[in-house]
């Protein structure tokens, strides 16, 4: 049989596969929403520019699949944008979860789960003298950068330009509500480049508290770029030398890339981390962890909030991360990521297509050349949804370490439907 025909026969047999697909209840939910949620929703769940047939309401999850509320299946390739580290209702992790919500959550103190989970940080992590904890990744970094303060007695943040460290007033990436004053004590660098850094400290004078830094740049839109190991070990040099604290924000990347830190991977400890994300595997928990040299500086710090203390969260963390050891999860995910993008890599240029695949591979992210509007990603990943494989078309992707070889596979046949149709609509490259 000619290949043309075999891809068109396998485009129809897929297209059987979603006749059958429904988003009535999600309309439905959708338009309540509007009603009673500013804008029918808010943040990066706000679907209203993604392509027809993204589900804005999910009903649930098993290992690597989930499920929106009209029944549809689909493949997960973004893992809660992150916490899912482990699969969707992994059974260890609920257990625990669901053991220590039978004897209390939330109470007037903490549980004994709060030092247990701090012992736990504190013996995996090789940074990690102390840690605290909180229940959102904007917690944690806000917190490091008061940590930092604190310890140092200055007012200056070096950040990245472009870089995403939550939505609190002085990092959030939209300047709506905010003020000028809110960042007045923020200067920038470029990414990978420490020039531009050594810059930001002349600006800064004596006043330099730290650098916040991702473990590789993730700006949302844009291609990946992994961290140089110069870079890295430049800006632990330039803390050393002017008693900075170097602030990792793994709440990203933290569990996925390596159990003891993301810049375990490039030989380069920080004094301060945030964590969020995979963190608990969905469970809602924030941490931050330091080194002694600033425990003194988190001791002054007022750090607190109503359900910070929940034990729940922290028992399904402790679940999470010895399940990680265990379980070799980080292994699993780069395995799946590899054989995923080497698939994805192969199927583009039998079409004709150019693409670029950055970041790890455990978090990746595909953009099309000439595609500054994403209307070919807007094309592939709507195809792709409707088939039962759910990527993002702007936003790096999630894997699990459910992810099967056969998910990868199931996925693939998939994103070669969707290519096909990239190569339809606007030709080869």
């Amino acid at each position: 049989m000619p290949e043309t025909a075999q891809q068109d026969r396998k485009e129809d047999s897929t297209l059987k596969t979603i006749a059958t697909h429904t988003h009535t209840k999600d309309r439905a939910l959708r338009a309540r929403a509007s009603a009673v949620i500013p804008g029918g929703m808010y943040g990066h769940q706000n679907v209203g520019a993604m392509p027809e047939g993204f589900p804005q309401f999910l009903e649930r999850g098993r290992g690597s699949r989930i499920w929106d509320v009209d029944g549809n299946e689909y493949i997960d390739f973004m893992c809660s944008y992150g916490p899912i580290v482990l699969g969707h209702a992994h059974p260890k992790v609920d257990a625990a979860a669901a053991a220590q919500q039978a004897e209390a959550d939330c109470q007037n103190s903490p549980s004994s789960r709060i030092v247990e989970l701090a012992e736990l940080l504190v013996a995996t992590i090789p940074h990690a003298d102390w840690a605290t904890f909180a229940k959102n990744g904007t917690d944690a970094t806000t917190w490091c950068l008061m940590v930092a303060r604190a310890a140092t007695g200055r007012r200056k943040v070096l950040a990245a330009k472009g870089a995403y460290h939550g939505a609190a007033p002085w990092c959030n990436p939209r300047p709506n509500g905010t003020t000028p004053e809110d960042r007045a004590n923020l200067l920038y660098y470029s990414y990978n480049n420490l020039q531009s850094v050594e810059a930001a400290l002349e600006a800064a004078g004596d006043d330099t508290a730290g650098i916040i830094v991702s473990p590789f740049r993730h700006d949302a839109g844009f291609d990946q770029e992994l961290v140089d190991p110069a870079f890295a070990r430049g800006l632990r040099a330039i803390c050393d030398r002017t008693g900075a604290a170097l602030i990792l924000d793994d709440v990203r990347a933290g569990f996925r890339l390596d159990i003891g830190g993301s810049w375990e991977t490039v030989g380069v400890r920080p004094d301060l981390s945030a964590y969020s994300k995979a963190i608990a595997n969905g469970y809602a928990l924030a941490a931050v962890v330091g080194a002694d040299k600033f425990r003194e500086g988190a001791r002054q710090v007022f750090n607190t909030g109503s359900f910070w203390f929940a034990a729940a969260s922290m028992a399904a963390s402790m679940a999470t991360i010895t399940a990680i050891k265990e379980e070799r999860a980080i292994e699993s995910m780069t395995n799946a990521g590899t054989l995923f993008r080497d698939g994805l890599a192969a199927q583009a240029e039998s079409h004709g297509l150019r693409i670029r695949q950055t970041g790890p591979v455990q978090m990746p992210f595909l953009t099309f050349e000439d595609d500054a509007d994403f209307r070919k990603a807007l094309v592939f990943t709507g195809e792709a949804i409707r088939r039962g494989v759910y990527l993002h078309p702007r936003h790096n992707w999630f894997l699990s370490a459910a992810l099967t070889e056969d998910d990868i596979a199931e996925a693939l046949e998939v994103t070669d439907v969707a290519f096909a149709r990239v190569r339809t609509a606007f030709g080869a490259d």
